[in-house]
């Protein structure tokens, strides 16, 4: 296959740095809670219904962003998003009480949320141009960035840089190479989609054959080829679920990993924090290796494989909990998990009878909710009968993810499309 020309490799440079910003934002924060709380004086249950605006600002947010990227294009939308995110993380640190600082995170979470729909959107206009899977490949970069947010931050920390000088420099900084990325970023407004993308799964397929199998009896191919409602909701229904269990998987490690390892196991703390690392790392590289994966055996095996992983990894380890099991288990579950958001994104996006932004909008939505329910869910299973229970919603995950992922596409070559222009007739 022939290189893509010069302006879309150079569109891929432009989406990874925005992945990269989107990533390194909010880690810029996250490690400097603690001294937010502790200046503001908050109570234990303050400070969490303070965290919470963020996501909730995410959720109140989501399901717009479909229409903003057709109304202004999916690049121009990621960048003031992040913009806007780095001004609203910025405000936090100069909120004086608890309401204001609730504000500025509701503020950011929406405008995070507007960015990775768009991020994600531009992302998969550029991998249609490229003709092969590349989407894994951003969502890797998204990782490197949230590692390099943190480090900034550690190391912020460790220079006792003032609060509001660390998040004002990171802020413009980001703000700054999103700028510079939108110059070498698709021109134009996105096409709009209603029978399925380039590169289209399964349902595009399914209406093709359709299409085939009408001719001899007069019906018209346009009929054939139009999508029922209750199949692309069927459809879309599933791929949600298998994003949520990507979701599962990857908050289980944010919020369950260092406790379980640390008081249910005995791990020292040095060690237990090796549990969320190891899912971490395991799925970075998961994602670099994704897309040639996907290339090579289809979205439907890869997804499969990855949820088996899942299942078998951590159910064995939950079944013979040791430290080194388990956190052998959380690796597997990261690796296993690498790739199911990115596909989950990318069928949605390409549905037929959707237009491109509607269907990967609902699925980003709905997937929030996943990482919105999942902790209270996994609370309430460990109170009741303790946190390795609790732990079974990863297994339960991946079974879930193998029974659904016959949605995606199989493995077959990708057709490279043309530039919007060309196709378009301009």
């Amino acid at each position: 296959m022939p290189l893509p020309l010069p302006e879309v490799r150079r569109a891929r440079g432009a989406v990874a740095a925005m992945f990269l910003t989107n990533g390194a934002l909010l880690a810029n924060l996250l490690p400097r809670y603690p001294e937010i709380k502790g200046e503001l004086g908050l109570a234990n249950s303050t400070y969490g219904l303070v965290l919470a605006a963020f996501p909730a600002g995410a959720i109140l947010a989501g399901l717009g962003a479909g229409a903003l990227i057709r109304r202004v294009g999916s690049a121009p939308l990621a960048v003031a998003g992040t913009i806007l995110t780095a001004i609203g993380l910025c405000a936090a640190s100069w909120a004086p009480v608890a309401g204001l600082l609730a504000l500025a995170l509701l503020v950011a979470g929406a405008c995070d949320a507007i960015t990775d729909v768009a991020q994600n959107a531009h992302g998969l206009r550029v991998q249609r141009r490229y003709g092969r899977s590349i989407i894994n490949s951003f969502h890797a970069v998204w990782s490197i960035g949230a590692v390099l947010g943190g480090s900034m931050a550690a190391l912020a920390i460790a220079l006792d840089v003032p609060l509001r000088v660390h998040l004002s420099v990171s802020g413009a900084l980001f703000a700054a190479i999103s700028l510079v990325a939108l110059r070498f970023a698709l021109p134009g407004k996105d096409p709009e989609n209603s029978a399925g993308g380039a590169d289209g799964g399964t349902a595009a397929t399914d209406s093709a054959e359709a299409a085939a199998a009408a001719g001899p009896t007069g019906t018209p191919p346009s009929a054939a080829l139009r999508p029922t409602r209750g199949r692309t909701a069927l459809l879309l229904g599933a791929l949600i679920v298998i994003a949520i269990g990507g979701t599962l998987v990857e908050d289980a490690g944010n919020s369950w990993a260092t406790l379980y390892l640390a008081r249910d196991l005995g791990a020292p703390a040095a060690i237990a924090a090796t549990g969320y690392i190891a899912l971490v790392g395991a799925q970075f590289v998961g994602r670099l290796a994704g897309d040639s994966l996907v290339d090579r055996f289809g979205q439907r095996t890869v997804a499969r494989a990855g949820g088996l992983i899942i299942a078998v990894g951590m159910a064995t380890a939950l079944a013979f909990p040791t430290v080194p099991g388990t956190i052998i288990g959380f690796a597997l579950a990261g690796l296993g998990s690498a790739t199911l958001v990115p596909a989950a994104m990318q069928e949605a996006d390409d549905l037929p009878g959707l237009r491109h932004g509607t269907g990967l909008t609902v699925v980003s939505w709905l997937m929030r909710l996943g990482f919105l329910a999942s902790p209270p869910l996994v609370g309430l299973v460990a109170d009741a009968a303790g946190l390795r229970f609790g732990l079974l919603v990863v297994p339960i995950a991946g079974v879930l993810v193998i029974a659904l992922s016959g949605v995606l596409s199989g493995r077959r070559p990708l057709r490279r499309t043309e530039p919007e222009s060309v196709s378009a007739g301009l």
